[in-house]
């Protein structure tokens, strides 16, 4: 178990299980994201069953399993952008990045999410990359984005 981890379980004490959200919330913060090592250690913390702890965290999106690439992606789904084509962005950026949302590719380069609204409706639709957002994003652009950061990434 990593120092963070267990600083954050220190943090908390003798917490009950009403506080595994906030105690995996914390970890995530820490660590990046949620290992398997990370899972046990909150059970075994909680003293609830491993299968519990990993129930919880895969019923909510905003917790990741693998940690994030360098570049995180971030599709808006939104209405705005979904009316606009996003659609066809994700499924563009899913076959240049070989991975699915919620995936880091193997060289850790790019990690990929889908986030119900980024709250730029008038730019749709709209993707971010660690932040910087991209406007009137269509399917035919997401190879050039995407060879920009790895541009940045020589």
């Amino acid at each position: 178990m990593s120092s963070a981890i267990e600083e954050v379980l220190n943090r908390y004490g003798e917490g009950g299980r009403d506080q595994l959200i906030p105690i995996l919330q914390a970890v995530q913060e820490a660590d990046g994201h949620l290992s398997r090592a990370a899972v046990m250690a909150v059970a075994r913390h909680l003293r609830l069953p491993p299968s519990k702890v990993f129930g919880v965290a895969t019923f909510y999106n905003q917790f990741r399993f693998q940690p994030k690439g360098r570049f995180h992606v971030q599709v808006c789904r939104g209405t705005a952008c979904h009316v606009k084509g996003s659609a066809a962005v994700l499924e563009s950026l899913k076959r240049a990045l070989k991975i699915e949302a919620g995936q880091t590719t193997k060289d850790g380069l790019f990690s990929l999410e889908v986030v119900a609204c980024i709250g730029a409706c008038g730019l749709a639709p709209v993707i971010a990359v660690n932040g910087e957002f991209h406007a009137g994003v269509a399917p035919d652009r997401v190879t050039g984005i995407l060879n920009a950061y790895r541009r940045r990434a020589k």
